[in-house]
């Protein structure tokens, strides 16, 4: 456990900025799934405010919770910390699906794709 009266400023700093990129990537991947904090609570087992809790930054989950959030999100805990993959359930679908195509199938996905961010 950390004991946060032992940081210093610095420290400190880093732990919020650590628990907040949590928060949102939390909140990021509930609303993926179109869940209420509310319903995903309850589905974990958990009080009806759990989820909002953690959220709001208010507790953090403990490892064994974290490893049932990512399960309930679908998402491994390496996905969960993958914080520029939006969506890491659709990624890896669509990984999925490009992976069965023959190397030229793959070449015009591959075009697609770049045409596609050129213009973001």
């Amino acid at each position: 456990m950390i004991d946060k009266r032992e940081m210093n400023s610095e420290e400190m700093d880093e732990y919020l900025s650590k628990q907040r990129r949590f928060s949102e990537r939390l909140t990021e991947l509930r609303q993926n799934m179109d869940v209420s904090s509310r319903d995903m609570s309850l589905s974990l087992g958990q009080s009806p405010s759990y989820i909002n809790n953690i959220e709001n930054g208010i507790n953090m989950p403990s490892m064994t919770a974290f490893f049932y959030i990512c399960e309930y999100l679908g998402v491994s805990p390496e996905e969960f910390f993958s914080y520029e993959t939006q969506n890491p359930v659709k990624a890896r679908e669509t990984y999925e699906l490009v992976r069965n195509l023959n190397e030229k199938q793959q070449d015009l996905i591959q075009s697609l794709i770049i045409e596609i961010t050129k213009h973001r």
